[in-house]
């Protein structure tokens, strides 16, 4: 078995492909292997089992361009997705590169021999295996996978019915004619609402409303579908792109207009008995925290039929029966589903180090939205705060590329963002995930540093990012020879 290779992807979710695909295409000679800890490709997708799971993007643009979505339903359940991942990597002949069920316990790069060691957990053997590379890729994701954000509910143990965490649904789970408390009003919540309310009676308690806007879920007309079909694709695509950042720089620089653009279109779909105000009256501005999507508005369909309803409070305490609100009401319930946000996490939990000194992320700059500060040859998938995720992991697969060739073209080992501490002292600190989500915010403390300086902050659109990925200033990287 081969553990030496150029470079190593870490994740087999919509990243980690991506990242293959890239590579592969601009360097056939590359040896490369996807690390994936799991047994299925598919990260997110396969992982989360809860009902009605879905992508709250559209497909157009959070699915591969090099393997167009080819469905008319451009926001679609999680296995459709994980479907089109694993058909595109067989396609590409990707899948034969994934190790599955390697889990990567630490990761150490040597300056002197300019390569990352990784210690590598695999589940038919007793000892770690040891593997190495030139470079690192980390797909994976932005959450822990083994522990769910904990939260914070008086009396949650006192609770006699059932506690689920949708990050771990038990799929065999019979909720029907249940009453159902669901305490969120996130995507998560947003989503499992029209689902269960089909067999159970369910609550959505908000602590605070979401911005949540319907999607026409079916794309095509008669003009397009006299068109090839790469056309039709490449149209779709195009289209998703300029009106989804078109839409998004419009309610950035008209944050009013687009808020009561919002709330007349829930006010049109909600029955009579639900108010706007204060169940769809956020306090923040659109996009301070990411928009919901509802696909044909099925989440607002969901009030027509009796069994989904909304309360706006806070919780005072749970009981063994139900929860008791600070209003003085009570929810009668048999099932509480904590929607609460996930457990924000960085490199998959990785143990990194130099030189076997641990690197402690939290303490350093993110450079471009992508590389991390005296960290080498390691590059970070991440996605946009305001848009598809796979956009900003595209974006830097491109980028990654263009490093490659730059490094072999200068003849150099290795590339390091540095810092220089004059620069460092009038820098104006920014967040890097530019959302203020509840589960974001209590991450700040874990989360890598970053600024108002161009360089030093996190990326924010698909089209400066393929700019800067094709043609766009190294300045703050070092190339490092064989001596350095």
């Amino acid at each position: 078995m081969d553990t030496d290779f150029d470079v190593i992807i870490i994740g087999a979710g919509i990243s980690g492909i991506n990242a293959a695909y890239r590579l592969q295409s601009q360097f056939p000679s590359l040896r490369y292997a996807i690390l994936e800890s799991r047994e299925n490709l598919g990260g997110t997708w396969d992982f989360f089992k809860y009902p009605g799971i879905r992508s709250d993007s559209d497909l157009f643009t959070f699915g591969f361009d090099w393997y167009p979505w080819d469905q008319n339903n451009p926001i679609a359940e999680g296995s459709a997705i994980v479907n089109y991942m694993e058909n595109a990597a067989k396609e590409h002949h990707i899948k034969e590169k994934i190790l599955f069920q390697h889990r990567i316990l630490g990761a150490d790069w040597s300056s002197i021999d300019k390569t990352w060691s990784l210690s590598v957990e695999r589940a038919d053997r007793p000892t770690a295996l040891s593997f190495s590379a030139r470079f690192l890729i980390f797909g994976t994701g932005y959450y822990s996978y083994e522990e769910p954000l904990q939260t914070e509910i008086p009396g949650l143990d006192q609770f006699e019915g059932q506690i689920i965490h949708p990050q771990f649904w038990p799929e065999d789970l019979d909720y029907s004619d249940k009453k159902i408390v669901i305490i969120g009003s996130g995507a998560t919540a947003i989503t499992l609402l029209p689902k269960l309310a089909e067999k159970a009676d369910v609550t959505m308690l908000q602590r605070s409303p979401s911005y949540i806007i319907s999607i026409r879920n079916r794309t095509g007309s008669w003009l397009t579908s006299l068109l090839p079909t790469t056309i039709q694709n490449k149209i779709q695509r195009l289209r998703s792109l300029y009106l989804g950042r078109l839409f998004y720089l419009f309610s950035r620089s008209f944050p009013n207009a687009t808020k009561r653009m919002l709330q007349r279109g829930a006010a049109r779909q909600l029955p009579k008995h639900i108010p706007v105000d204060p169940h769809f009256s956020p306090s923040y501005n659109p996009w301070d925290q990411r928009l919901c999507a509802s696909p044909d508005g099925d989440f607002f369909k969901s009030f027509h039929t009796g069994r989904a309803h909304i309360k706006t409070d806070t919780i005072k305490e749970v009981t063994s029966t139900g929860i008791t609100l600070d209003s003085g009401d009570t929810l009668d319930t048999d099932m509480i589903i904590t929607a609460t946000g996930l457990n924000v996490q960085f490199g998959g939990g990785i143990s990194l180090s130099l030189d076997g000194i641990p690197y402690a992320l939290p303490e350093k700059y993110t450079w471009r939205g992508m590389m991390f500060q005296d960290l080498p040859n390691a590059v970070f998938l991440f996605g946009y705060a305001n848009a598809s995720w796979t956009l900003g992991a595209d974006a830097t697969s491109f980028f990654i590329c263009r490093l490659l060739k730059e490094l072999d073209g200068q003849a150099a080992l290795a590339a390091v963002p540095r810092l220089d501490p004059v620069e460092a002292r009038s820098m104006q600190p920014r967040r890097f995930m530019g959302l203020n989500s509840t589960y974001v915010l209590k991450a700040q403390e874990h989360l890598p540093k970053a600024s108002d300086r161009e360089i030093w902050r996190p990326a924010s659109n698909y089209f400066d990012g393929m700019r800067f990925a094709r043609k766009g200033s190294l300045e703050g990287l070092a190339l490092l020879g064989e001596k350095d």
